[in-house]
């Protein structure tokens, strides 16, 4: 028997707009499994009343916007007036805004169904989502190892079947990183595709909102809905040809795909594929060659990451509003990259942002070449729950490299990126890719993984989906 949660992001829109489905019924299921499955971490904050409440004045209401009746959920990063916003952090405990950041109100405005709040690593900083204000989230596959971050929430979320998509945000792999290890697809769209999340509202550019998805297909619906929430109050919408959902539904052609196992932090840190890792991205590889694409070597040589990758770290951390009664109160690694960010000098940040910039010009002459690059997704399995505790903050932040060593340059360097599973380990956990696409290549890369995905075929869902 088909239950609602089995049903695609896809199929939910289509069966809302037939009439088949209601927007309170689909609330009520996906809270119950919420409530069901909290040990797994995946929220920080539910709201059942307003949520069930919500969708009856959606069901009510004439309009209907690209997400009507889907229930979603925002990241413990995005305020949400008259609801707790703790940011992950114990600084934050008892915080209710009066007033939405626009990206709540832009998914008002769209239809959806707010559930709650998923949960995030502290002020959305680590690429892991154990915060000491809550319980960690986990990864359904393998509930003793972690998620991944910084949106490890919603990742779990979707990949338990908490949730039929979410919107996260990535500054550094914190959409691709937790979509990799419990694996769904993640989207990290290019620098100034959103006009909410856009990447140009933050001096360094880093962070973008975009889709987690359980399919190629959804993830690229996802993000048509995101691309419409509103003007560009902060950039020029990047080049596009239509709808993203029509881009993952037809053939790509042939194209000319650049392959490597570099990393750009592979001088100033212990970077070792593992070997699943490296299977899987062989095995992709050899899907793309099969399909007819040319598939050769990028032959890509970073250099001078580390050091500036570093700067927009500790700078990023420094623009966090704590006070010193809060500075007691957060954890170790975010107390360290506050100070540190403090300290840097203004010729310190000038001179991390003009190298940023030389980085992005360097990587994006250094893929013309092709119309996407194929790595891998991590460099590591999932990692036990509390690894990255005990350790001092310089081995903490080491250790996150180690795992994924392949996503933050690609913030720096502005370009879109989609993470997606295409084979199993041993014990049936999926081990992803990742595809990176010119400026503005979105819809490239999902034609591109959307034809990578029917060639790998149906996955199982972790053990809690059917529980």
């Amino acid at each position: 028997m088909t239950r609602l949660h089995d049903l695609s992001l896809a199929a939910q829109v289509a069966a809302l707009r037939a009439g088949d489905l209601s927007p309170t019924d689909l609330a009520a299921h996906y809270l119950a499994r919420i409530r069901r499955f909290a040990d797994l971490g995946a929220f920080a904050e539910v709201t059942p009343d307003a949520a069930i409440r919500r969708a009856g004045e959606v069901a009510a209401s004439p309009a209907r916007g690209p997400l009507w009746g889907i229930p979603l959920a925002d990241k413990d990063l995005v305020a949400r007036a008259g609801v707790p916003t703790r940011y992950g952090s114990r600084s934050r405990t008892h915080l209710v805004p009066s007033t939405s950041d626009p990206l709540a109100e832009a998914l008002d405005a769209a239809g959806a169904v707010n559930l709650g709040k998923t949960s995030t690593s502290e002020f959305g900083l680590t690429g892991f989502t154990e915060p000491l204000i809550h319980a960690p989230a986990r990864d359904p596959w393998r509930l003793s190892a972690g998620a991944g971050g910084s949106s490890g929430g919603a990742a779990v979320a979707v990949a338990a079947g908490l949730l039929p998509a979410a919107v996260g945000s990535d500054g550094g792999g914190s959409i691709r990183i937790p979509s990799a290890t419990t694996g769904v697809v993640g989207l990290k769209p290019s620098r100034g595709r959103l006009p909410i999340g856009s990447g140009f509202d933050s001096p360094d550019g880093l962070s973008v909102t975009g889709p987690i998805a359980r399919s190629v297909e959804d993830a690229a619906l996802l993000l048509d809905a995101l691309v419409g929430l509103g003007p560009f109050t902060y950039a020029t919408a990047a080049p596009g040809t239509g709808p993203f959902v029509d881009a993952a539904r037809r053939d790509p052609g042939p194209l000319r795909i650049g392959v490597t196992t570099v990393s750009p932090w592979d001088d100033d840190e212990n970077i070792t594929l593992d070997p699943d890792a490296r299977s899987a991205y062989d095995t992709a590889a050899a899907w793309l060659a099969d399909a007819g694409h040319d598939v050769e070597d990028a032959d890509w040589h970073p250099f001078g990451y580390a050091s500036l990758f570093h700067v927009l770290w500790r700078a990023s951390a420094a623009r966090i509003p704590l006070s010193d009664d809060d500075m007691t109160l957060v954890e170790p690694l975010t107390a360290w990259l506050v100070r540190e960010g403090r300290r840097l000098s203004s010729l310190d940040l000038l001179g991390g942002l003009a190298s940023a910039r030389a980085f992005e010009r360097r990587t994006i002459a250094d893929f013309a070449a092709f119309d996407a690059v194929l790595t891998p997704a991590l460099a590591q399995a999932p990692q036990p729950v509390g690894s990255y505790a005990g350790h001092d903050p310089e081995r903490t932040f080491a250790m996150q490299v180690e795992y994924a060593p392949y996503s933050s340059f690609v913030n720096v360097a502005g370009l879109p990126a989609l993470t997606l599973p295409v084979t199993t380990d041993a014990a049936g956990h999926p081990v992803s890719v990742q595809l990176v696409g010119r400026p503005g290549g979105e819809a490239e890369l999902l034609s591109l993984a959307a034809q990578l995905e029917g060639r790998r075929g149906a996955l199982p869902h972790p053990p809690v989906w059917d529980a």
